[in-house]
């Protein structure tokens, strides 16, 4: 019989993502927000290529992407509401973690299994916030898809993308269940 951890099995069947809008201070601190990262850095990495990075964006960066934001979005000729929902993560946030595909050439790891395992990372980093009694979030929005944005934000590469922006603070609500996926619909048993 496998060595059970149930506690661990419990949050995972029980977890849920905090509303970014519903974060407050305080924030982890960097050696807190140091082991979170570790824990993420652990997520799968077929031929150990690191595909992915991080820039933590501090609160004092907020008001400076906030504005990046608004000024790419009248760029691109978004209307008002996409730009103000797209500025509120930043106008209203306190910590972020950017995680940072960085696609490495490799003759034996496709690009699209350094994809994986970037969405690994972030999983990885949201869940062990939440574990660590944090509030935390992943969002993404037509800002980390733009080019424009991601390059002057984080100084982008050529081979770079944002995979997601994990918002970490403390929980200042408890967010209702939610519906969660109906198991038997999209699970399919094959035993020949």
């Amino acid at each position: 019989m496998p060595s059970r951890n149930d506690a661990a099995l419990d949050f995972l069947l029980t977890r849920r993502s905090r509303p970014a809008k519903t974060l407050v201070a305080p924030v982890p601190t960097r050696n807190e927000l140091r082991q979170l990262l570790t824990a993420a850095a652990r997520s799968p990495d077929h031929g150990k290529l690191e595909p992915w990075r991080f820039v933590v964006i501090e609160q004092g960066a907020m008001a400076r992407l906030a504005d990046l934001v608004e000024k790419r979005g009248q760029t691109l000729g978004k209307d008002g509401t996409d730009i103000a929902k797209a500025r509120n993560q930043f106008d209203q946030g306190l910590l972020a973690v950017a995680v940072i595909e960085v696609q490495k050439p490799s003759e034996k790891i496709p690009a699209i299994e350094q994809t994986y395992s970037t969405g690994a990372v972030c999983l990885a980093l949201l869940n062990a916030a939440l574990a660590a009694g944090w509030g935390a979030n992943w969002l993404s929005g037509w800002p980390t898809h733009d080019r424009g944005f991601a390059e002057k934000a984080f100084g982008m590469a050529e081979n770079e993308r944002i995979a997601g922006l994990i918002h970490i603070a403390t929980e200042g609500v408890t967010p209702p269940e939610r519906p969660r996926p109906d198991l038997d619909a999209i699970t399919e048993w094959v035993s020949e």
